[in-house]
């Protein structure tokens, strides 16, 4: 068994109704360490090529890192991974919060999930026994009473529920899933399989499990853990997380011409001191949370009650959903923001593609491209909070023209017709995060190049780097980065900075690390995840390897999305993106299109991938040890 892990994958088949148990050795470890390193060397393994996202031939992919549940803060996260239906090609999710780590104590690094129940159910996992549960009386219930009669049927209160909302049950393209009723796998669409195979919720829950079984040197990571607890509380960014958590970017991002407004038109919002983080905290913040074992604690919560009678079960807004639902929808009402955020979280919807793609609507609504006869009397202008929140309900539910959003911007464009396509601002199918690429041009080049179509947590940000006397930048000089360049600058060093920075990214992903944890967003050196990794398996391991392992996870991703049929092509910005913003203190300015063309390039020669497939060389498969890939398997 490997230090670090269970050695365990357990296997579900719904439809006939099996479980069983694969143990995997150091060897394959070493490789594929967990998280999307593990779920994406499963998917290419056991999921056939082309196969319908929604049928029950998908696998559902449930992977801790090498790290989650390790008493530190931050290593918190497992991948949910899957083939994506808002995409059609690789789709992956991280979540923080509680789940991971119990799943560690479980027993289990990773649950593989195929097949279809004839009715629904919910997988229970309690100290390393599985069972398949009847759920019949959980479906189109609300998660809160989910979480509890699951609890109550399990005889323990602590047991941890993963679980889709009604937009999973729906089948809605970017169904998210949720535990705690606070943490969210949100992107790509993974709630939508999940559903699709009538899976309600997985439990899982250990009596006496902790990752400190796991570990080669357990007092070497206890030691970490409250090293790390007390540098955080000195480390500025990290400690401005903990105080305010990412609404402070509102105001930040107005001011920089950066707040995506009016479906990305504008990079400034009339409205912006209504929902920022002065506001909100005097409106209706009421605290913070945190998950497992965290001291950042940068998650909101609301005060009940107001105008829209806001609810303390599912949470607060985070940035996202605070510029998607206020700037970007043109509203500046925060309370109806706030309501749009817990209809999100209520129904397991993921806020960034709900919100961008009603925003997409209400400008198709303004050109004409659609009207009240399309929208069933719905009047989709900017800033129009009753029509928003109305939209969302209607998506969630399936309902009237909400069935058409439901499919995402680029679904719903396709059916449109006419221009409407220009106006949905997506990437291989996935609606932006809401980072101007015009104003961070490495967030625009992840954008274009993620496997998982556009999201905003590829790389690290160029605004991070482009300050020599900031905290952030002196914490990725151990990374090998030595100069400080403009945000809007987009050479072959920042392409380069981009690429050494996608492949920590990534490693953070497989290790089950936030990327609120490692430098230089944050407080945890290069030097303290190597140590944090040392102690955890037990190998002589050192920086580059470690990178190294980031990039293998990036190439199996890459390599499912080849096999899917997706090219170069597809690693494209929306034509808004090269379009001059018409607002705030970039107006005017344009993401450059012949420098995006040559950036990507040189990306590519840097990965190793061919420069007109996009798809990783035989060379660069051999180097990272994925000879099994090279014949197209």
């Amino acid at each position: 068994m490997p230090n670090g892990s269970s050695g365990k994958i357990l296997h579900v088949n719904l439809t006939d109704n099996e479980i069983t148990e694969e143990l995997f050795g150091d060897d394959l470890y070493r490789l594929f360490p967990g998280g999307k390193g593990l779920a994406g060397y499963l998917l290419l393994r056991d999921l056939p090529a082309h196969t319908d996202p929604l049928s029950p031939e998908n696998i559902l992919i449930l992977a801790n890192g090498l790290l989650t549940g390790a008493p530190l803060s931050t290593a918190t996260r497992f991948t949910a991974a899957a083939k994506s239906p808002l995409t059609g090609g690789y789709g992956e999710s991280e979540a923080g919060g509680y789940w991971g780590p119990e799943l560690k104590m479980v027993g289990y690094e990773a649950v593989e999930i195929k097949g279809r129940a004839p009715s629904p159910v919910y997988l229970a996992i309690i100290d390393g026994q599985a069972a398949i549960c009847d759920a019949r009386h959980l479906w189109g219930q609300e998660p809160d009473w989910v979480e509890m009669q699951i609890r109550a049927e399990l005889v323990s209160d602590k047991a941890r529920v993963l679980q889709i909302g009604l937009a999973g049950e729906n089948l809605v393209r970017y169904a998210g899933l949720t535990h705690e009723l606070r943490h969210y796998n949100g992107r790509n669409g993974i709630g939508a399989v999940m559903g699709s195979k009538n899976l309600k919720a997985v439990a899982v829950r250990s009596s006496s499990g902790r990752y400190t079984n796991f570990a080669a040197h357990p007092q070497a990571l206890l030691d970490l853990g409250k090293r790390f607890s007390k540098e955080a509380k000195n480390h500025p960014p990290s400690w401005d997380l903990h105080e305010k958590g990412t609404l402070p970017l509102v105001s930040a991002f107005n001011a920089a011409g950066m707040l995506p407004t009016h479906n990305f038109q504008s990079g400034s919002f009339a409205g912006a001191d209504h929902i920022n983080w002065e506001t909100i905290e005097q409106e209706i913040l009421s605290g913070h949370r945190s998950c497992y074992a965290c001291v950042i604690r940068c998650k909101p919560e609301v005060k009940p009650g107001g105008k829209y009678n806001l609810s303390q079960t599912y949470g607060g807004p985070e940035y996202e959903a605070v510029s998607g639902f206020g700037s970007d929808c043109g509203v500046d009402d925060l309370g109806a923001v706030a309501y749009a955020n817990e209809l999100c979280n209520r129904y397991v919807m993921d806020t960034i593609s709900t919100s961008a793609t009603i925003a997409f609507a209400m400008e198709c609504f303004e050109r004409g491209l659609i009207g009240l006869d399309d929208t069933g009397g719905l009047e989709l202008r900017f800033g129009n909070a009753g029509a928003m929140l109305q939209a969302v309900e209607w998506i969630a539910r399936r309902q009237g023209f909400g069935d058409l959003l439901a499919e995402g911007s680029y679904r719903a464009a396709q059916k449109i017709g006419g221009d409407a396509l220009d106006y949905a601002i997506q990437v291989k199918g996935q609606e932006l995060s809401f980072h101007e690429p015009r104003g961070k041009v490495a967030v625009g080049l992840g954008f274009a190049v993620s496997e998982i179509g556009a999201d905003h947590l590829v790389s690290i940000h160029d605004t991070l780097l482009q300050n020599p006397a900031s905290v952030s930048f002196k914490g990725a000089q151990a990374l090998g980065i030595n100069n400080a360049l403009p945000a809007r600058l987009l050479n072959d060093e920042k392409v380069s900075q981009y690429f050494l920075f996608e492949n920590w990214v990534s490693l953070g992903k497989v290790l089950g690390l936030c990327y609120f944890g490692p430098a230089p967003r944050s407080f945890m050196q290069a030097c303290d995840v190597v140590a944090a990794v040392q102690a955890a398996s037990g190998w002589e391991i050192d920086l580059n390897e470690l990178l190294k392992i980031g990039e293998r996870a990036t190439n199996l991703a890459r390599m499912f999305n080849v096999r899917e049929g997706f090219t170069r092509a597809d690693d494209r910005l929306p034509e808004r993106m090269f379009q001059p913003l018409k607002g705030g203190a970039l107006t005017g300015v344009a993401y450059p299109r012949e420098e995006f063309e040559q950036a990507l390039t040189h990306l590519y020669r840097l990965k190793g991938w061919d420069p007109g497939t996009a798809a990783p060389t035989r060379t660069q498969l051999e180097k990272l040890g994925l000879e099994f890939l090279v014949n197209g398997r």
